[in-house]
């Protein structure tokens, strides 16, 4: 735990958060104007400033659940998109907060959903042995979450275990028909989401079934954007686009 607390700490030292302050981003003073800076987040400087605001309220009260999980949020975020020694702390300090937040109120699924979409991260991005630290945990906390509220974040938990069993080799549990049956579940409850159908998508390309994927890739590249999400859905088109050519 301290070599974590340590770890997160020296983010707020690191050169990239030292420049950014630099730069005279305003400190937001209540969760409102943090609100503003996270709709902003594709300007690393907003992001890091808003999730500076949730650690510092987290630091005061860990048993503060909002700040818990929607620090977990940013972290999802940030931890793509800082410099690449960054990374790990973020989603390291990401899982931390979700699991305050999950700790905080069990009953609710935000805590148990960005703790897992922070483990799923480190578990992608970290090799063999993050994958295997974290392929239980993961399934654990998004199972609680689907459990909890199926509907949340638009199909989020279904969306999320989709990718988890398209992830994960068949030797330990994972498996593309089911990967396919919670992504397309996901689905029912936001038939426009891009994210759904980017990884269903996927899932088709590993399953042989091209003319499904190209479908589905097409679908993500023609459908507008939710104005909540365009940051990341304008990466999902991106690299549809790329995907759709490699398939033709």
């Amino acid at each position: 735990m301290i070599g974590r607390t340590l770890l997160i700490a020296a983010l707020l030292c690191s050169p990239l958060a030292a420049a950014f302050a630099a730069q005279g981003i305003p400190a937001p003073a209540t969760a409102e104007e943090a609100a503003a800076l996270f709709a902003k987040r594709e300007a690393l400087p907003n992001a890091i400033a808003a999730a500076d605001f949730w650690a510092k309220r987290l630091a005061a009260n860990p048993k503060d659940f909002e700040a818990g999980w929607k620090l977990a949020r940013i972290c999802y975020w940030l931890g793509d998109h800082v410099p690449t020694a960054e990374r790990r702390a973020r989603f390291e300090q990401g899982i931390e907060a979700g699991q305050k937040a999950a700790t905080a109120q069990p009953d609710r699924p935000e805590g148990h959903f960005w703790q897992a979409a922070n483990m799923g991260s480190m578990a992608e991005g970290f090799g063999m042995r993050a994958g295997l630290r974290y392929r239980g945990p993961i399934k654990a906390s998004l199972e609680k979450a689907l459990a909890m509220d199926p509907a949340y974040l638009n199909g989020s938990p279904d969306r999320a275990l989709g990718r988890w069993y398209a992830q994960v080799p068949g030797l330990f549990g994972g498996s593309d028909e089911k990967a396919v049956q919670h992504l397309q579940r996901s689905l029912t409850y936001a038939p426009q989401s891009i994210a759904s159908r980017f990884f269903l998508a996927e899932t088709y390309v590993d399953m042989g079934r091209k003319d499904d994927a190209r479908r589905e890739f097409q679908t993500v590249v023609d459908t507008p954007f939710h104005p909540d999400w365009i940051p990341e859905e304008k990466e999902f088109k991106d690299k549809a686009r790329a995907a759709l050519a490699r398939l033709r």
